[in-house]
């Protein structure tokens, strides 16, 4: 399984920024799927997640700016990033919890980040 993570870059403060994760391969079904983020000397934190049933949860810190959304039939996952600011600068993964054929229960997949980067 892969996940193939793109749409990051550099974006003035107050712009936007769409970000696309697609997963591949021997794949029987998908729980949860989601983005973190990890900001230069920083732990790695949840930005957003949407489960197999659509429920969402955000971070606090982008309520209201960032929209996550999840094609289920092409198995990828979109952060919609709006009203961007210097705070949001960091890598972004996208991870998907994924069964695969054989298997009778999920494990963690991560993408290969893609760096945010807002700044003038």
């Amino acid at each position: 399984v892969q996940l193939q993570a793109s749409g990051g870059g550099l974006v003035q403060p107050g712009g936007s920024l769409r970000l696309s994760c697609g997963a591949s391969g021997s794949i029987f079904s998908i729980n949860d799927m989601g983005w973190y983020r990890q900001a230069p000397g920083k732990r790695r934190e949840l930005v957003a997640s949407i489960t197999r049933g659509s429920y969402i949860k955000y971070a606090d810190s982008v309520k209201g700016r960032f929209t996550i959304s999840r094609d289920y039939a092409k198995n990828t996952v979109y952060l919609q990033m709006n009203s961007l600011n210097p705070e949001d600068t960091a890598v972004y993964y996208c991870n998907a919890e994924v069964t695969v054929y054989g298997r009778r229960s999920y494990e963690n997949y991560w993408g290969q980040g893609t760096l945010v980067t807002v700044s003038s």
